[in-house]
């Protein structure tokens, strides 16, 4: 009995601590430590192909770099262009990775246009974060809009310029103006009578001056930024001091821009007295420059047909004011449309004219007969150089 015992205990040791535990336990561990082999393996394949990955396509092209590289993104330029460009600024190693990587992490539309500084140390996602971010100062360009000029000049100048690719949409919003209601300037003048024949509702309204104006803004925004400058000239006082004088901000515009073409700033305030005048009495104005707006050509010398011209604009046939501004009017011709010369308003002058073409200098008279006089004596001038530039 005690040996057979014996052996029973023998047994059960060997299964709790013998070869028979270790050969269960090694069943357990073994498909575990060939995972985590197989594991260790695969990993150490990926981490070489990784790192041969990263080296010759993701990582920055020089880390230890200190350069500073400027890079300039224009306005509506493709992430293709962009990674093309970094590429051969030596600031990413390759173009497609850079591509597929914003692509991937949805900037691809969010690049923004501007001047960077960027760096070879500078990783794929700094650069992005920067692109992206619009860190880079923006492209802008100083645009000088001259008073005198129309809505058609300023066009050209925009498009000269290379501000604005063509100058449709910008003619086709400053025509209609109802995209810009939200200014009570352009609310006033589109509840204004005949607004429709006018040519361009917004003539007038977009203030001359030098502006800052970035590479890709769009027509609808240059315009804004140009009624917002009016209404800045034109202000509070202005306004206060226009409806003591019985005229709306419109009329006031459609003076100033009148002065504006018809005399030189040192006879601002004398042009305005006799536009007050005429206008007290009942006159028509009999501007030239008015007819020039309408035919689009400057001549000294009128003919009978030009000033028969049938047109809200015409001076010489609507009594009182042409149906709006004729141009951009500067803030020294506005001030002169609210504060004529009270001496001339004084001594009731009525009458003025160019003298020779070379000269900005005008002649000024109270009488008809006065200012036949000077016409006489400066129309042959007028004629001669009309002719010379070949106009008829």
């Amino acid at each position: 009995m005690s040996k057979k015992h014996d052996s029973y205990e023998s047994i059960r040791d060997e299964r709790r601590y013998g070869p028979y535990w270790y050969s269960a336990l090694w069943r357990i561990i073994r498909p575990i430590l060939i995972g985590l082999g197989t594991v260790l393996v695969v990993a150490g394949i990926l981490f070489s192909v990784w790192n041969k990955v990263y080296g010759e396509f993701i990582a920055p092209p020089d880390e230890n770099s200190t350069a500073q590289v400027p890079f300039t993104i224009e306005s509506g330029q493709s992430l293709t262009r962009v990674a093309n460009r970094l590429e051969e600024a030596g600031l990413i190693r390759n173009r497609t990775v850079f591509k597929y990587y914003c692509d991937f992490a949805g900037w691809g539309q969010k690049i923004q246009s501007g001047s960077y500084t960027l760096s070879p140390s500078m990783t794929m996602r700094q650069i992005a974060d920067q692109l992206t971010r619009g860190d880079g100062n923006p492209i802008v360009r100083n645009i000088t809009l001259i008073p005198g000029w129309t809505i058609e000049q300023f066009a050209e100048q925009l498009v000269k310029d290379g501000v604005l690719t063509d100058s449709a949409e910008f003619l086709s919003l400053c025509k209609s103006g109802t995209s810009f209601s939200e200014f009570y300037s352009v609310q006033d003048v589109l509840n204004s009578r005949n607004v429709s024949q006018r040519r361009y509702v917004l003539e007038g309204y977009l203030a001359p001056d030098t502006y800052e104006i970035y590479i890709g803004a769009t027509a609808s925004e240059i315009i804004r930024k140009l009624i917002t400058q009016t209404e800045w000239v034109f202000s509070v006082a202005c306004e206060d001091r226009a409806e003591e004088m019985g005229y709306t901000m419109d009329e006031i515009l459609t003076l100033a821009s009148m002065i504006e073409k018809e005399a030189s700033k040192a006879d601002f305030t004398k042009v305005s007295a006799v536009f007050h005048n005429r206008l007290k009495a009942g006159m028509k104005l009999q501007s030239d420059v008015t007819i020039h707006y309408i035919t689009g050509v400057r001549k000294m010398s009128l003919t009978g047909s030009d000033l028969a011209l049938d047109s809200l604009y015409n001076t010489y046939q609507v009594t009182g004011l042409p149906l709006g501004p004729i141009c951009a009017p500067s803030a020294d011709a506005i001030n002169a449309a609210l504060y004529p010369d009270e001496t001339f308003v004084a001594e009731n002058y009525l009458y003025f004219c160019a003298t020779s073409p070379e000269s900005t200098e005008l002649h000024f008279s109270r009488t008809l007969q006065e200012h036949e006089q000077a016409v006489a004596i400066y129309a042959p001038l007028w004629q001669q150089y009309d002719k010379e530039r070949g106009i008829e």
